[in-house]
């Protein structure tokens, strides 16, 4: 059975949304780790490229393995040991954290990820079974630092930002976060108390606060354009890859 997508430049920009550039900057990530090897038995019938754009597909689009089969010429089994083998592969690797004396500030947000993994998965605020996910980002690379494994989507932030030991990771840096993260060690916005107002001072710190903290969210709407962080059919591991590979795609 022939396939129709192959990893070239039209079939790679229409179908993940990539450019060239970035398709194989991915390439040399996964060749560097491994991935050209083969497993025991036989070897892949795919090349390489192939196999990296297939994954590329499945987390863009969401098609199903089914799917996807026949627009690369194997069947559904192939394409789910693909996917599983490739996945961890192409995810990021956290940043190294900045030299002392280095002036950085990272941003740090909770976004809800449907899963149909109900080991992980719960009810949540956005009314469907979701995993929160930890995403730290730097302010002014606009570049995914580091993401928590998913917890399930009824934990608070803070709780769930203490329970993904990425606090260790940014010692040193100045995190930024919304009030969700209060007592979390990182610089929140001043808080209204009973009666008392806030100096004007204060709304403006709130203000200038809310406009760098905004980054953090447009980085998360990107790496939203993966579909499959809409809807992830993946299990708990193979929704922390799939977050991960949209996250090198920007860099």
């Amino acid at each position: 059975m022939a396939g129709v997508l192959r990893a070239e430049r039209v079939w790679v920009e229409t179908f993940t949304g990539l450019r060239v550039t970035q398709f194989a900057r991915l390439l040399k990530v996964v060749r560097e780790r491994g991935g050209d090897g083969t497993l025991r038995g036989r070897p892949w019938s795919l090349p390489l490229a192939e196999r990296v754009l297939m994954v590329a597909v499945y987390y863009r689009t969401k098609l199903t393995m089914r799917q996807l089969g026949p627009l690369f010429g194997v069947s559904s089994s192939s394409v789910c040991r693909v996917v599983r083998r490739l996945g961890p592969l192409l995810a990021i690797e956290p940043v190294a954290r900045p030299a002392a004396g280095a002036d950085r500030l990272w941003i740090v947000d909770g976004t809800l990820v449907p899963l149909r993994d109900r080991s992980v998965a719960a009810s949540s605020r956005n009314y469907r079974f979701s995993a929160n996910v930890q995403v730290v980002v730097d302010a002014d690379t606009r570049l995914v630092i580091a993401a928590a494994r998913p917890v399930p989507g009824t934990t608070a932030d803070a709780r769930a930002w203490r329970a993904s030991g990425l606090s260790r990771h940014c010692e040193g840096v100045t995190v930024l976060g919304d009030g969700a993260y209060l007592n979390c060690g990182m610089a929140v916005p001043h808080r209204k108390r009973p009666g008392r107002v806030l100096l004007q001072a204060e709304e403006d710190d709130n203000a200038e606060h809310r406009k760098v903290r905004a980054r953090v969210e447009h980085v998360i709407g990107r790496l939203k354009n993966y579909k499959i962080l809409r809807d992830c059919r993946q299990r708990a591991d193979g929704l922390h890859h799939a977050v991960h590979l949209p996250a090198l795609s920007l860099v």
